[in-house]
């Protein structure tokens, strides 16, 4: 049984019953049967229901926004931000994607030429976490959609509402019966649908442990996996940055979400000469962030997703001040009902602390002093993870070393880091492998079948 709780109240949603062993294989057989059709259908078709998904989010925005702010505590204006960049990316593979499964003829150092073709292989399983519960599934579904391969959605025990909400829409669009299904399992069934020859990949958005443990066993049963996985982003300021644009996004980057995102920006690596006037700005940016009920426009962050994620950033808080972090002020549970916190800054990080190990998934920021580029760089570098990163500078040699040198999937130049569906998204080190987004998302799960012709 799942139970759907309201992170800001504590009140209990609703219960959803768990797919019994016999309901799960009829599933895997549904999206195997499916498979065998979708994949014959003409890609203009597929172009065309992901049109019809599209239209599906449009017509039921208010009802998915605020499933989402029910189950996982976002604000409303961010759930509703959310379903629009869904309905976006249905329509950018829709109009966009057919281009990128167009056959590519390749030149041979002989004469003639090699032809790829981009062709499905089957069904994916999705394995999803709750923090943004429709973008990250819909990163996957879009393009799968697209492929002519099918999807299989085990979404976070927390927003089950949203996980029937998403299958309703596929179906409510015209999709052929098994295109798309969720399934209501435990963590523990992974494994064995991971194993199942019905399934030919899966791709995981998670913590580095939930990404460990699929690619064991993705890589026992021979199944390409694409991990997202967990991020400590540096956000670093040089001196010729708009200080007052920089602390701005700084704020955002670090509080939206409440902090749970992989790619909030975690670690403000400030150069020396400005970092004095960086804190002063920030500090007072961050203190007047307000939390509270996240239907309320004058809200800027709802709670933690639940009273046991609150009590996981806390508990680092307090690790962290243990090995000698200071904090700033805020970091702190606020009374009354729900999963709030206050939004805080962390200063003297160790820099063999447990912090730099891990990732807060909360409203807290720690800040760092560079000396220089070089410096700035060393610390950026100096965690295990390496997902995405923002960097502020108008020097054009600086920009040029940041993005040679920064060890993650992404960075950004003057502006805040965000996924959009043109582009790919993914890291490297503990934070994944594979990328989701644009055509190389599209084509991770395809087969590139070379084709060599004689005349």
């Amino acid at each position: 049984m799942f139970r759907s709780v309201n992170p800001a109240t504590g009140e209990e949603i609703a219960t959803y019953a768990e797919l019994t062993g016999a309901e799960l294989d009829a599933r895997l057989d549904k999206a195997a049967a499916a498979f065998r059709h979708w994949r014959a259908t003409d890609v203009t078709e597929r172009a065309a229901l992901l049109e019809r998904i599209a239209g599906q989010y449009d017509a039921n925005r208010d009802r998915l926004a605020r499933t989402i702010t029910a189950e996982m505590g976002k604000t409303y204006a961010s759930a509703l931000a959310e379903v629009d960049k869904c309905a976006t990316a249905f329509r950018y593979y829709a109009q966009q994607g057919p281009a990128m499964l167009e056959p590519r003829t390749i030149p041979m150092a002989g004469g003639g030429s090699a032809e790829v073709r981009y062709l499905p292989q089957g069904p994916v399983l999705a394995i999803m976490p709750w923090n943004f519960p429709l973008w990250q599934a819909v990163r996957f579904l879009a393009p799968t959609i697209l492929a002519g391969n099918v999807g299989l959605l085990k979404h976070a025990s927390i927003v089950q509402g949203v996980a029937r909400l998403m299958e309703e829409m596929v179906i409510a669009a015209g999709a052929p019966e098994g295109v798309f299904q969720n399934l209501a399992v435990k963590s523990s069934a992974i494994a064995g649908i991971i194993a199942d020859e019905r399934v030919v990949a899966v791709t995981l958005t998670g913590s580095e442990g939930a990404g460990r443990a699929v690619a064991e066993q993705a890589g026992a049963a021979l199944k390409k996996v694409v991990l997202e996985l967990g991020g400590s982003d540096p956000f670093i300021v040089m001196p010729s940055a708009d200080l007052d644009e920089a602390v701005g996004q700084a704020v955002k980057a670090r509080v939206q979400n409440t902090g749970q995102s992989c790619i909030c920006a975690k670690r403000m690596i400030v150069h020396a000469d400005i970092y004095d006037a960086f804190l002063d700005k920030f500090s007072a940016a961050m203190r007047a962030v307000k939390a509270g009920d996240p239907m309320d426009e004058a809200t800027d962050m709802g709670p933690l997703s639940s009273i046991e994620q609150r009590d996981t950033v806390l508990a680092q808080l307090e690790e962290a001040r243990a090995s000698g972090a200071r904090l700033l002020f805020g970091g702190e549970a606020l009374p009354g009902k729900g999963a709030y916190m206050s939004a805080g800054i962390l200063v003297d990080v160790a820099p063999d602390g447990p912090l730099m190990a891990e990732e807060i998934f909360g409203p807290i920021a720690m800040l760092f002093r560079a000396a220089d580029i070089d410096e700035a760089i060393r610390l950026a570098n100096a965690i295990p993870y390496g997902l995405g990163s923002s960097v502020w500078t108008r020097d054009a040699a600086e920009q040029e070393r940041f993005v040679r040198e920064i060890e993650a999937g992404m960075t950004a130049i003057n502006q805040m880091l965000a996924s959009t569906p043109e582009t790919p998204f993914g890291g490297i080190k503990a934070s994944g492998h594979g990328r989701e987004l644009g055509p190389y998302g599209l084509h991770e799960f395809m087969n590139l079948k070379t084709v060599l012709r004689r005349a």
